[in-house]
């Protein structure tokens, strides 16, 4: 079993699972470990929908387009959630501030649900199994998805999370070194440009040289590349579906 410092630091995505199914004491835990997250105000404002069901996982999959949902043990959609305290808002006559619908409202949510996410992972390492968090389940066709999964008003997705046990063992991704993540005291107010071309060399190298699937793609135009494909996602459209009328 890894130790805690390996499981943080030795961390890969996993694509790939075998064929064996997670038992109820492994969902179990990992749904007890969710249950434990941090969250703002102890408000607990997120939901998981836990996909296991095979028919669901492929109506997802043909959605989302990530073939390691419809091949892991569970899919697990997290999700930032108004509903349950409207719910409870109307259950005691008490009227509800419209906090969902201001931006910190909307952040609230979304860092209550990838604290849970982030918490499930780990515990489900803890124990074994592999991961990959799917950004996709979020912006493929989000409209779709939270008709799929009957994401009343006041739900939205943020993130999907594939479990399953690992088929594959891939190299570890190099990440920013830590003169461009953790900053002393205040934000580093010199030049970073050479630490940023740098690090694009060493993904770049990673990338032509990884065993597995090898790609061109180097760091800097590769992400500047998914910012204009994320200017398609129309994500307040969406928001707005579910109940959210943002307040600019």
């Amino acid at each position: 079993m890894k130790t805690v410092k390996e499981l943080l630091t030795e961390r890969t995505s996993i694509r790939r699972y075998t064929r064996e199914k997670l038992d109820g004491g492994e969902l179990d835990f990992i749904y007890e470990a969710i249950r434990n997250s941090p969250t703002s105000y102890n408000g607990q404002q997120f939901s998981v929908i836990a996909v296991t069901d095979p028919e669901e996982k492929e109506l997802l999959y043909e959605v989302i387009g990530q073939k390691q949902i419809k091949t892991c043990g569970v899919f697990l959609v997290f999700c930032a959630d108004y509903y349950k305290i409207k719910v409870a808002a109307e259950a005691i006559g008490q009227p509800y501030p419209e906090f969902s619908d201001t931006m910190d409202g909307i952040m609230v949510g979304i860092i209550d649900a990838a604290l849970a996410m982030q918490t499930a992972y780990i515990a489900a390492l803890s124990i074994g199994l592999g991961g990959c968090c799917i950004g996709y389940a979020r912006t493929a066709n989000p409209n779709r998805v939270a008709d799929i999964l009957h994401l009343p008003e006041g739900v939205f997705v943020v993130c999907g999370l594939a479990l399953g046990f690992p088929a594959e063992s891939p190299d570890l991704k190099p990440k920013q070194p830590l003169s461009l993540l953790i900053h002393p005291n205040h934000y580093r107010n010199d030049d970073m440009e050479a630490d940023l071309l740098e690090y694009d060399k060493t993904v770049s190298e990673y990338n032509r040289t990884r065993s597995g699937t090898t790609t061109q793609n180097d760091w800097i135009s590769h992400m500047l590349g998914y910012y204009e494909e994320g200017l398609t996602y129309h994500i307040e459209g969406y928001l707005e579906n579910q109940g959210f009328k943002l307040r600019l």
